[in-house]
């Protein structure tokens, strides 16, 4: 009889896909598909409330990590200690070796090692006697031996590969912050380029993992010939940049096929220097993951000008389709479109339409009269916001009339682009709908699940070298500069208000406004935790995913140390004199666009102005769809109970980034900011279990098994409040355990009941 299964199976060609049978996490983000996916179903809907703490490891340093465990036979690999590469036994959580990235000496830093990677990639030969981990760090790429923790002498460059290799642009690595996707042999890697005018272009690599050779290059910015070249100033591959995957990159592994989320062109915001739809930005990109050739793309958005770059995993999926069995791709994207595509022709499953949208004023700038919009499966999150929309609960009385007035009088309206001096209310926000860790799937049923970010961002277009944020927010009155002397001047602004200025142009877009972190992290105490030398060296350096800002001025760097030393004295308001913007205008850090090229155009700025507890809650969600049908099967808030609020620990962690989990156990598991573990059930979305934690979680949980015992491990280095205690008690009161930051796995009762 199981013989005869088996046959039919084969036969019919219905045998078991790797994400049915996926019972280990040796690769990011569960697998090539990137689908969060695991196959164990010991823990589930029936038992998940017993489960227990198996163990912990604490990082013992104060960064917040983003880094989502590996789980390879039965060592466990994270960072932790500054940076470091750490594997741990999988079962008890006993440390085996530790790997350092971090500078010997240098003093912990937010910015350094591995501390802001996603994760790492694994590899090892058909015969497992060569096992390596691939990480980004420092510009180079690191082939670590998973057994002992040293570098693969006989990979690039004694280990280390120069990720500067295969670029003809730039002159600094484009370390991604993801760690790109392993197919064969091969290792594919994004990059992430800056924010800024003129920033290196993101081109496509893929390299060797034995050797460490570059194999191809995809140019994201087209050059003469290739498709898409007509869709941007001519050679603009000379000189604009951007188009990067920064986000999470899928394979199919049977066809071979590659598909990357691909980021906007730079500046995002303003595109009056790139004409144009600019292609390859925006889209969904099929490339053949061993030649790099391209298959197929679709453009997401035409010229954006609202930062609606993708960057969440597409997600492969089998399903019935107008009565034939379709393999597609599902596209989540920043804009809270859902697109569907036929994953080898890319012809979409449902029509998507060219629908008008509205115009910009803005001189010099050329919008795009349409825009694609999905027209049966519906948007996973709110698109556009009005004063009727706004939430009072966490408003003092005297500022909801403040609110209320800015509100009325901002443009807004989906896809209504920016504008100069006015505020417009840009819903979602440039942080807002699908983004890194947000997508999953469960190919076995033709479900994609989807993490969406309600907020807006409220910005305001102003000429390059004037403040981009002065009122942001409105809560803090602009301020009379105070009296001083700017290089023998009277009357011009301290050197610290000077210094805020060399910020909002070349920091805030990640690292906020008031220094507590967006994109990045917060950097409010980077002097006094690192020292000057060395923050100096981070800003015209770079490090991690950080880039380097070299080419600052020697006399505005001066005023940026000044400014990140004491940045109480040029608090959020205190924006320069006519005189002084013509100053910053005169030592722009921006580089020069080539002579023979017409203008150079204006250029404009803005903060980034993510507001997310000014609109109706909830602020995250996640959503199960149907993708046989293209409907929502269920939608449910992501971590705090909307009607109450974000509570206090949420306050300033605008948007979660953490990831769920999708088991065969009927699970849909998650930890957030709020400090707590959630159950989902995956069929209704109901809420069957919650668990306290003793920190916020960022990352991507691993589910794996070993010995027969199936674990979740995830991490608890930040995004939350600690306990005051920094204590984590767990069940049965027995002694806590002394982690506020680090990883904990947990499991049912080792032989316990487990039904």
């Amino acid at each position: 009889m199981v013989f005869s299964a088996v046959l039919v199976a084969l036969v019919c060609g219905r045998a078991l896909s790797a994400q049915q049978t996926r019972t280990t996490w040796k690769d990011y983000l569960g697998g090539p598909d990137s689908s969060h996916y695991s196959a164990l179903k010991q823990i589930n809907t029936g038992n998940v409330n017993k489960l227990d703490v198996a163990w912990s490891y604490p990082t013992g340093d104060e960064v917040t990590y983003t880094f989502s465990p590996l789980v390879i036979d039965n060592m466990a690999y994270f960072a932790a200690k500054q940076g470091s590469l750490v594997a741990v036994d999988a079962t008890t959580g006993k440390e085996m070796w530790v790997h350092p990235f971090a500078v010997p000496g240098a003093a912990p830093s937010r910015f350094g090692g591995i501390a802001g990677m996603r994760g790492a990639n694994y590899w090892e030969s058909k015969d497992r006697t060569d096992r390596r981990l691939l990480v980004s760090s420092g510009g180079f790429l690191q082939a670590i031996d998973a057994r002992t923790g040293k570098l693969v002498d006989s990979f690039a460059d004694h280990g280390k590969l120069d990720l500067k290799i295969g670029l003809d642009r730039g002159n600094r690595p484009l370390s991604s912050r993801t760690p790109g996707r392993v197919f064969e042999n091969i290792l594919i890697l994004g990059s992430a380029t800056g924010e800024g005018y003129l920033a290196p272009p993101g081109d496509i690599r893929a390299f060797d993992v034995v050797t460490g050779k570059l194999l191809w290059v995809f140019h994201t910015i087209p050059r003469p010939g290739e498709f898409g070249y007509e869709t941007w100033p001519k050679d603009a591959y000379k000189y604009m940049g951007g188009v990067d995957v920064w986000g999470e990159i899928t394979v199919d592994e049977k066809r071979g096929i590659a598909y990357f989320p691909v980021a906007s062109a730079k500046y995002e915001l303003y595109g009056g220097d790139r004409p144009g739809n600019n292609l390859y930005a925006d889209c969904v990109l099929a490339l053949d993951a061993r030649t790099g050739k391209h298959l197929w793309h679709f453009q997401t958005v035409h010229h954006d000008v609202w930062d609606y770059d993708p960057d969440a995993a597409p997600q492969l999926v089998t399903v019935k389709h107008d009565g034939k069995t379709v393999d597609a791709v599902a596209f989540a994207s920043k804009n809270n479109f859902l697109y569907v595509f036929d994953r080898v022709t890319g012809k979409p499953l449902w029509p998507i339409e060219e629908r008008p949208v509205p115009q910009t004023d803005v001189p010099g700038e050329i919008t795009s009269k349409t825009q694609p919009f999905p027209t049966v499966v519906p948007p996973f999150g709110r698109q556009g916001m009005t004063v009727k929309d706004m939430y009072e609960g966490f408003m003092k009385p005297e500022e909801v009339a403040w609110w209320r007035e800015r509100l009325t009088k901002a443009r807004t309206g989906f896809y209504t682009p920016p504008a100069v001096g006015v505020d417009t209310i840009n819903f979602p926000s440039v942080n807002g709908g699908a983004l890194f860790f947000s997508t999953g799937a469960d190919a076995t049923n033709g479900t994609v699940y989807v993490l969406g970010k309600n907020m807006p961002s409220i910005i305001k277009l102003v000429p390059a070298g004037e403040s981009t944020s002065a009122n942001v927010g409105g809560l803090i009155p602009a301020r009379t500069l105070n009296p001083g002397v700017r290089r023998g001047v009277p009357g011009f602004p301290t050197k610290e208000e000077m210094g805020r200025v060399v910020y909002e142009q070349n920091c805030q877009v990640c690292h906020g406004p008031e220094l507590k972190g967006d994109r990045g992290p917060e950097i409010d105490t980077a002097v006094s935790r690192l020292g000057t030398e060395a923050t100096h060296n981070v800003i015209t350096k770079g490090r991690a995913t950080m880039p380097a800002f070299s080419s600052i001025p020697a006399s505005s760097m001066s005023d940026l140390m000044a400014f990140l030393k004491q940045p109480d004295l040029a608090p959020l308001g205190s924006a320069p004199t006519a005189a002084a913007q013509a100053m910053m205008r005169s030592l722009s850090s921006e580089p020069a666009y080539p002579e023979d090229i017409e203008g150079p155009p204006s250029r404009y700025k803005t903060g980034y102005g993510n507001e997310p507890y000014v609109t109706n809650p909830p602020w995250s969600t996640i959503t199960a769809y149907d993708l046989n049908t293209g409907k929502i099967k269920w939608q449910t808030p992501y971590g705090d109970v909307p009607q109450a609020g974000p509570s206090d620990k949420m306050r300033g962690n605008t948007y979660p980034k953490s990831g769920f989990v999708i088991t065969a156990g009927g699970l849909v598991m998650f930890a957030g900011n709020d400090s707590k573990l959630y159950a989902l059930n995956s069929t209704t979305g109901k809420l069957i279990f919650s668990k306290d934690l003793p920190n916020g979680s960022q990352g991507v949980p691993a589910v794996y098994e070993v010995n027969g015992r199936e674990y979740i491990l995830l991490a608890v280095s930040g995004g939350g409040t600690p306990y005051p205690d920094g204590a984590y008690m767990p069940p049965g009161g027995v002694s806590p355990l002394a982690i506020s930051k680090g990883y904990i796995a947990f499991a049912l009762p080792a032989g316990g009941d487990k039904r």
